[in-house]
């Protein structure tokens, strides 16, 4: 399978093709934006979870209605660039919206990743993917990991 940055709009067809090729297919998705640690293991532990891994990422103009003007640090084709370089992650899409919702509906995984700090019926996608059949995973966050903080740090307001 080539490692692809695939449109919003090409995500049914990619999902049908790799539902065709019996493939399990596990969404995450987040702003990646300074990748570091917790970004790494939230990967692999995700790829862990089927055979397609699709990473859905805010556009820039997503990033900064909701982290602020000062984000992203790396915009948004250099933030899908770095996440293919990885060898869990066999698909990026960019979305524009605040959230995933679109392009959850479209892709149709068996499995939605998010982070544990959201509790349940909290989660963007979870009651249509349990409503195809599919689960919802999730990840029990690492303490300590926050590209926030990192970005302060830079900034030189933390420590």
């Amino acid at each position: 399978m080539r490692r692809e940055v695939i449109p919003v709009e090409r995500l049914r067809e990619a999902g049908e093709s790799w539902r065709r090729a019996d493939r399990r297919i596990v969404f995450t998705n987040g702003v990646f934006d300074l990748l570091h640690s917790g970004h790494l293991a939230l990967l692999e532990d995700s790829a862990a979870q089927g055979d397609v891994l699709i990473v859905a990422i805010n556009s820039d103009a997503s990033v900064k209605r909701l982290k602020g003007p000062e984000r992203p640090v790396y915009p948004a084709h250099e933030r899908a660039e770095i996440l293919l370089a990885l060898r869990w992650v066999d698909a990026v899409t960019i979305f524009d919206d605040d959230t995933p919702l679109e392009a959850i509906r479209r892709v149709r995984p068996q499995v939605l990743v998010k982070g544990a700090e959201y509790g349940a019926g909290a989660i963007v996608g979870e009651e249509d993917v349990v409503g195809w059949g599919g689960r919802v995973w999730r990840y029990p966050m690492r303490a300590g990991y926050s590209t926030s903080r990192i970005v302060e740090r830079i900034r030189g307001g933390g420590k």
